[in-house]
């Protein structure tokens, strides 16, 4: 089967990180892949874009940024030039713009988003539109087709299908295959990118509190700078503590594993989320975790060493978070939100609307 897997930008984020996971697992089980986006390939993807590359997948990313009218056309040129059986469109942009195109190529939606993007009334309107062009929407979370049901209305086929990660490379391992980095031995780590959702502000007045119990701690926050305003808030902030040789407020990172496996807790306060691939990397490493008490986060309360609070609340989550520098790491089994579970999911969706060997036109 040929697949085409859309993005609407090549960046360091959770859900490209699933479709490059994606992407190599169908590649390496025969299929021919290729990704394309909406806007070109940002710099932090360079490596990502080699690991797809060195297995195979085709990635075919604009060179410019083009209108609206740009947009439609690389995407109708990759089609011709691609002729994939099976379209994948991940996010609410992308999955509109390759409805618009006139082929007959089945085209999924998956939809990623943490928050209802059809409160945009131009997104809704043009979604009503075009909800039959889609063969099925697929949500990461539940909420996600919640939403599609009281904004759009019904589809004919809507299923969730959670993100997975691939556990193997966030496991335990020896010094040999994954030596350590240096880092600080009381290390908390926040991974996500500079928006007011991902509250990094909250972790930074947490921290604070835990400094007067645990005067060794260190706290590194690294990620994507999307909202240039509030990363600043979040180095002004840590000038105000006087913190700057305590937390360092840093870029994205591609050694998230070996990250994972060298700090001692894992901070994700965030306000909304569909289904984190950064917690379920987290989880999957075993590093003990303190995270917001939100919907799409309630599946890991039973896992040992994670801890949903109030992160509101600086006290409350400082507590949680001096807790856990406490707490050892824990096996968890991630049964269910496992890369291969995705995948095979994705497959399953596939194969039923693609005859075996069919090429599109």
């Amino acid at each position: 089967m040929r697949i085409l897997q859309l993005v609407h930008a090549p960046r360091l984020s959770g859900a490209e990180i699933l479709v490059k996971g994606v992407a190599i697992h169908h590649q390496r089980a025969g299929h021919e892949v290729c990704i394309t986006s909406l806007l070109p390939q940002q710099d932090d993807f360079v490596h990502i874009r080699a690991e797809l590359q060195a297995a195979g997948v085709t990635c075919l990313f604009p060179e410019v940024h083009y209108g609206r009218l740009g947009k439609l056309l690389h995407l109708y040129r990759v089609v011709r030039q691609f002729r994939p059986d099976f379209i994948v469109a991940h996010a609410t942009l992308a999955a509109l713009y390759v409805r618009l195109l006139p082929v007959h190529t089945p085209i999924v939606w998956v939809m990623h988003s943490g928050v209802n993007d059809f409160e945009n009334g131009a997104l809704k309107r043009a979604e009503r539109l075009l909800s039959r062009r889609a063969r099925a929407i697929i949500g990461v979370s539940q909420k996600n087709l919640d939403d599609y049901l009281r904004e759009i209305g019904r589809h004919p086929s809507m299923v969730v299908i959670p993100n997975g990660v691939d556990a193997s490379l966030f496991a335990q391992e020896d010094e040999v295959a994954a030596p350590a980095l240096e880092v600080p031995a009381k290390q908390i780590v926040q991974i996500g990118r500079y928006i007011e959702g991902k509250s990094q502000l909250d972790t930074i007045r947490a921290f604070e509190r835990v400094l007067r119990s645990e005067p060794d701690a260190h706290l590194l926050l690294c990620g994507v700078v999307e909202d240039i305003d509030y990363h600043a808030a979040v180095v002004s902030l840590v000038r105000q503590f006087g913190l700057e040789n305590k937390v360092t407020v840093a870029g994205p990172r591609s050694d998230v594993a070996a990250l994972l496996r060298c700090s001692r807790v894992f901070a994700m306060p965030s306000r909304f989320e569909a289904q984190s691939i950064g917690f379920l990397e987290a989880l999957a490493s075993g590093i003990p975790v303190v995270a917001s008490r939100i919907p799409s986060f309630g599946f890991a309360n039973a896992f040992a060493g994670v801890s949903l609070v109030d992160t509101t609340d600086a006290d409350a989550y400082g507590r949680a978070l001096l807790n856990a520098l406490h707490t050892p790491r824990a096996n968890r089994q991630l049964a269910g939100y496992t890369l291969h579970d995705t995948a095979d999911s994705y497959m399953s969706i596939a194969r039923k609307f693609v005859q075996p060997l069919r090429v599109s036109a």
